[in-house]
This record gives structure tokens, sequence and C-alpha cells, in this order.
């Protein structure tokens, strides 16, 4: 006898949500879907989930409720706001959020959402980009009860190729602040280098190639390095904007716990600078943009 497979519930349906959720349907798990542009649910519902019109409403069949949103603001809306998340969450459910949040802030919405609905969190960012989600290999840094983590690890080895519990909830969202660190760190020292090699008379393009294998060598090296050599910036798929948020939770955290982050402190204002020049929402592979302007 086939045991029956949990039911899930996804509010976020960007460009990781919809790979995710897609993933999960393939997988063959009962999904109802929600998001505050209706029209982006219709591919899924094309594959056979099921769309609702709140947030309180995916707890009403789902075991497992599951969000990928764009930072702390949204998810407390989501989870807290008027028809949320907490409206319609029972005991026994569980909340995954695959969002990049303040870990602070995460903590103090998993204690409130189980204080009024008996509903526990886990914190569980991701990394890999759009192309991990589609292919299933994710990294996830999870935090939450060791049993809560276990109970949805089946389920989230279908998005990822490494699940790991880095402690109780927030843990997951110190770990991702960590990973963003590097990632954007190294997306600004790669825009440094194509631009450099552009103009010290060397192809940018056989940059990344070239160190493969190497110990300069990096996935945001062999990804961002071709795609600002050949400023090959679409389809996009992360935003300038995400890495900004995520730097200055890094520097934040860093003051709140007397650590000196002096890198990730400039990366955040480099980004900025980036970021008001239109780039927001544009490809990080962007950077180079800034560092040739520098260079004429």
């Amino acid at each position: 006898m086939t045991a029956t497979l949990p039911s899930i519930a996804f509010a976020g349906i960007g460009l990781m949500g919809l790979p995710m959720t897609r993933r999960l349907l393939a997988a063959g798990y009962p999904l109802t879907v929600w998001n505050r542009s209706p029209e982006k649910c219709a591919p899924l519902v094309a594959l056979g989930a099921r769309r609702v019109n709140t947030p309180a409403e995916l707890c009403a069949e789902a075991d497992i409720v599951m969000l990928c949103l764009a930072d702390t603001r949204v998810v407390r809306k989501v989870v807290f706001g008027e028809e949320g998340v907490v409206e319609g969450a029972k005991p026994g459910q569980l909340l995954v959020d695959f969002s990049s949040l303040e870990p602070d802030a995460t903590r103090e919405m998993a204690a409130d959402l189980e204080a009024r609905s008996g509903m526990r969190w886990v914190d569980a960012p991701v990394s890999g980009g759009t192309l991990g989600a589609e292919s299933g290999t994710l990294t996830i840094m999870a935090g939450g009860h060791e049993s809560d983590v276990e109970h949805v690890r089946p389920i989230l080895m279908n998005l990822g190729q490494r699940l790991t519990r880095m402690g109780g909830v927030g843990s997951g969202q110190v770990t991702k602040v960590c990973n963003q660190m590097i990632v954007a760190c190294n997306a600004l020292v790669i825009a440094e280098v194509v631009a450099l090699a552009e103009k010290a008379g060397v192809d940018a393009r056989l940059i990344a190639p070239a160190l493969a294998g190497g110990f300069a060598d990096s996935k945001p090296l062999q990804i961002l390095g071709p795609q600002m050599a050949d400023s090959h910036f679409e389809p996009i798929k992360w935003h300038v904007r995400t890495l900004l948020k995520d730097l200055d939770t890094a520097v934040r955290l860093s003051r709140e716990h007397d650590s000196a982050t002096p890198l990730s402190g400039l990366a955040a204002q480099l980004m900025r600078l980036h970021g008001s020049q239109g780039n927001l929402e544009r490809d990080p592979a962007t950077l180079v943009e800034m560092f040739r302007e520098n260079s004429r």
C-alpha cells in the first residue's frame, strides 16, 4: 500500500517559487498555491495545483505551508496581515519559510505564530539560484526543532541536494546571511576582474574557463563571468535588490553581535550605488557595467 503524501501549500510564485512548486507537483505532492498576482499561478493550475484567494485559505487542507517571499515585511504581512496564514493555521501544521529574512524577526514571528495558532516554524533559506531550483540542486540551511526539520526533509530533498539543520529557529537565516556575504563579495570582485581584463586587452570570456578547477574557481565565477563578459543580462535569474537586502541584514547583524564585517559593508555600499542607478530589478551580472564606466 502506497503511503499518502502530505499536502503542501505554497505562497510566492516568483523566480524561485515557480520552479520549486513545479518540482513538488512532479513529485506527486497535492499542491495549493497563492500569489499576490494571481496570474502567476496559472502554469501551476494547468499542472494540477489548486489556487486560493487568500493566505489563510492555504491552511485549509495543508499539512505544510511553504513561503518563498521577497523580504521580512512581505512575510509578516502574508502570515499576520488581514486574511493571513495565522487566521487559518492549526496545531500540527508546519510553516517552512524559504525566504531570506532578518534572523531576529524570524524568531519573533515564529514564537508569535506558535503562540497564536500552534503552528510551528522552520526557516529554510536556500542557495543555488533559479538554476538550482529548476534542477533540484539547491543548498538548504534550516533552523527549527530537530523533529520538524526531519519531518520535512523527504519533501525538501525534492528541491535540494543538501539540507543541513543549523540549530534552532533563526539559525537558517544567520547561515543564509553568511552565504550572501560570500556570494555578493564574489560577484563584485568578478565584475572588477572582467572589467580589468577587458581594459588590459584580455578576452574576458576566457577568464572563467581558464580559472576552472583552480583556487579562484567558484559557481558565481562560472555563471556570472561569462554573463558579464558577454553583457548577457537577461533573462533575469535574480535581482540586485535581493543581494542588497541581504548585505544590509549582514551589516545590521554584525552590529548586533559586535562583529567586524568591513568587506560586506563596502559591498553593501557598492551594491546600493549600483541599485540607485536604476538597477535594483536587474540581474547582478549588470554590476560589471559599474566597473566598465569607472575604467573609461
